[in-house]
C-alpha cells in the first residue's frame, strides 16, 4: 500500500508543535536511529470512499515503520479483517488496499499510547485537512474514542450530539457517515473488549458505501 507523494496535511518531520512528543521522539531517535521517530504521514488512495482514523502510531509499529498500521499487532488485525472483507489484499511489496486511507488522530507516537488533550488538539488540523482531500469519502472508521471525537470535529459535526459507541453508525452533516469501533490494540483484543468477530462486524457494515 503505497503513496507516492505527500498527502495534503501531512505534518512536517521535524513537527514542533507537541514539546512533549518531540521531545519523545528525540529519544527515540537516540535509542533506535534507524526507525522512522517522526511523524507518521497518512497513506493510501486519494480517491478513497473509506478513511480509517486510529489514535496514534505505536512505538515498535507505525513509528518504526513509518506507516500506519505496520509492523505491530493492530496493523496485523486491521490489515487481517480487510483481507477477510476483501478490501486488502497481501503482495510481495506489502498491503494493497484501493479505495481506503488510513491515519491516526495523532501523528507521532506518544508515552504509553496516550496523547494529553493539547496534543490531540493540536493535531486535529492535520487530520480535517486530510479528510478534506478525499473528494470521494463516504464512510470513516473511528478506531477507539479518541479517533471517534477527532474524526466528528474534523468532518464538521458536533460532541456530544454523537456518542461513541462500538458498532454505531453516525451520519454527519457532511454526509460522510462514521462507523464507531473500539480498537484493535493488543491491550484491547487480550482483555476481550474486542473479539475478532465484533471487529469484522463493524468494518463489515462499510461495505454498503462501497462503490
Amino acid at each position: 500500500m503505497t503513496d507516492e507523494s505527500p498527502h495534503p496535511g501531512t505534518p512536517p518531520k521535524d513537527c514542533a508543535l507537541c514539546p512533549r512528543l518531540a521531545a519523545y521522539r528525540a529519544e527515540q531517535i537516540a535509542r533506535h536511529p534507524g526507525w522512522w521517530n517522526a511523524p507518521v504521514p497518512p497513506l493510501g488512495d486519494a480517491g478513497a470512499w473509506l478513511a480509517i482514523v486510529g489514535l496514534a502510531p505505536g512505538l515498535k509499529g507505525a513509528n518504526r515503520t513509518g506507516k500506519p498500521f505496520h509492523g505491530d499487532e493492530a496493523g496485523a488485525m486491521l490489515f487481517g479483517t480487510l483481507a477477510e472483507l476483501g478490501l486488502a489484499t497481501e503482495t510481495p511489496e506489502g498491503w494493497s488496499a484501493p479505495g481506503l486511507f488510513i491515519t491516526n488522530a495523532v501523528a507521532c507516537a506518544p508515552p504509553g499510547n496516550l496523547p494529553e488533550t493539547a496534543e490531540k488538539h493540536a493535531c486535529r488540523p492535520y487530520l480535517a485537512e486530510q479528510l478534506a482531500a478525499l473528494p470521494h469519502l463516504k464512510v470513516v472508521v473511528a478506531l477507539g474514542e479518541t479517533a471517534h471525537q477527532a474524526a466528528i470535529k474534523a468532518i464538521g459535526g458536533k460532541l456530544p450530539k454523537y456518542r461513541f459507541g462500538h458498532g454505531v453508525v453516525h451520519k454527519l452533516p457532511s454526509g460522510v457517515c462514521l462507523v464507531d469501533s473500539y480498537h484493535c490494540s493488543r491491550l484491547n483484543t487480550n482483555t476481550g473488549l474486542l473479539t475478532p468477530a465484533m471487529f469484522k462486524a463493524a468494518l463489515e457494515s462499510t461495505l454498503a458505501w462501497r462503490p
